[in-house]
């Protein structure tokens, strides 16, 4: 039987996460995704997915160090993002960057060293290009601050709030990892002939850059500008409803219960409460769409996704929609490493078959 997209084929054993759509959990080798950040920065959840387990105090310290050391842009990054055409998208930016660090010492068998440089330097690359075409200078990452805090410092050239900071952090830490997607079976995929480390990650980015998959939570940023102008707010998503319209940010091709993504940030949104517009906001409209859902579409699942609350977080920090898919990418590359690693460990090249139907 053909299975268009491979839907529902498995085509690889993994230790790094799992996806149960049916009970609506996402784990992370081993460990529930709520759980996790409840507790865990976005560097210890990082060496969770690398290593496997939560590192010590002492694990961590060292990790830190070689982490935050490898944020700085080498010279050729440099001269690359210099004299890329300004109307060059920011994903392919990336992509063009991170191929050219490719040198000769990115070779078969891919190293955690690699996973780990590529990844440090990704925020760098995104407030670089964008702080260039913005026509400010270049912010030097700051090694005193964490990986989330210092993204924003670079992207805004002044410390956020830490609420802000938080809430991004938790963002980051739950689209890490997501499971075979599209974009890690193509990291899979490249790594699985023998390619290098940067190669795979270049067919992740690409595969991410596609509406698809990568899209930008850009509608539900249109819906919550739309509803923070009306008055009765569950009217106003009844209306959109009855007309046949979407509310943008409800409901899960996976998820066929509550998005455990998007329970772990509405907790940390509560904590926030009275701080931020857009993040109370947020709130509001989420009660008053669930209620109509469920009154205008019973016995549909059609709960909040993660991309709902992610809309509330870039709002709440001003980013530009440009930046959306980007973070998602400097998130997502610890898993994409981190299968790449473990594809490479017991490799076979990927051979799925097609069926001739021409004549």
């Amino acid at each position: 039987m053909i299975q268009q997209g491979l839907k529902g084929v498995i085509a690889a054993e993994t230790k790094i996460g799992e996806v149960d759509g049916l009970n609506g959990k996402l784990i992370y080798r081993g460990y529930e995704i709520r759980e996790l950040t409840k507790k865990l920065s976005f560097e210890e959840a990082a060496y969770l997915l690398w290593y496997g387990e939560i590192p010590d105090s002492d694990e961590l310290l060292e990790f830190k160090n070689f982490f935050y050391q490898n944020r700085a842009l080498t010279p050729v990054m440099q001269g690359v993002l210099d004299i890329l055409p300004p109307d060059m998208d920011l994903m392919s930016v990336i992509r063009t960057v991170i191929s050219a660090s490719g040198d000769s010492s990115y070779g078969w068998k891919p190293t955690l060293e690699q996973a780990i440089e590529i990844t440090a330097k990704v925020p760098t690359i995104i407030a670089y290009r964008n702080n260039k075409l913005e026509g400010r200078s270049y912010v030097v990452p700051d090694p005193s601050l964490s990986h989330v805090e210092n993204y924003l410092y670079m992207l805004n050239g002044t410390h956020s709030k830490s609420e802000h900071v938080r809430a991004l952090e938790t963002y980051m830490i739950l689209t890490m990892e997501h499971g075979m997607n599209a974009s890690t079976f193509s990291a899979r995929v490249t790594a699985s002939t023998e390619s290098d480390m940067a190669s795979a990650v270049c067919s992740a980015i690409g595969t991410m850059k596609g509406p698809l998959h990568g899209g930008a939570p850009s509608e539900v940023i249109r819906l919550l500008d739309e509803v923070a102008n009306q008055e009765d707010v569950k009217a106003y998503l009844c209306g959109k409803v009855l007309a046949g319209e979407k509310l943008m940010g409800f409901g899960h091709r996976v998820y066929k219960t509550h998005d455990p993504r998007a329970l772990a940030l509405k907790e940390n949104l509560m904590e926030q409460v009275g701080k931020d517009e857009w993040l109370d906001l947020a709130l509001s409209v989420e009660a008053a769409a669930i209620e109509t859902l469920h009154e205008l579409k019973p016995g549909r699942s059609l709960y909040t996704n993660v991309e709902f609350y992610a809309a509330a977080i870039m709002k709440a920090l001003q980013l530009d929609s440009s930046l959306f898919t980007p973070t998602f990418t400097a998130s997502r590359m610890v898993g994409w490493t981190a299968h790449v690693l473990e594809q490479a460990e017991n490799n076979t090249i990927f051979r799925p078959l097609s069926k001739y139907v021409g004549k």
